[in-house]
């Protein structure tokens, strides 16, 4: 079994729990399709900020 070798600080053991309390996911709507996304990622069509980024196969 495993046993740390140094006692782990109360500052670290908060940073190791910072993401324990995150909230719901930041969603964006594109203007140009409607759809909902996360923000500051590619709609599931391929666009961003209401421009097409990304080429599908039927294009």
């Amino acid at each position: 079994m495993a046993v740390q070798q140094n006692k782990k600080s109360p500052s670290k053991r908060g940073m190791h729990r910072a993401h324990d309390f995150l909230g719901s996911l930041p969603l964006a709507v594109e203007p140009t399709t409607g759809e909902v996304h996360l923000r500051h990622h590619v709609s599931p069509s391929g666009f961003y900020r209401g421009k097409k980024v990304v080429k599908s196969a039927a294009e």
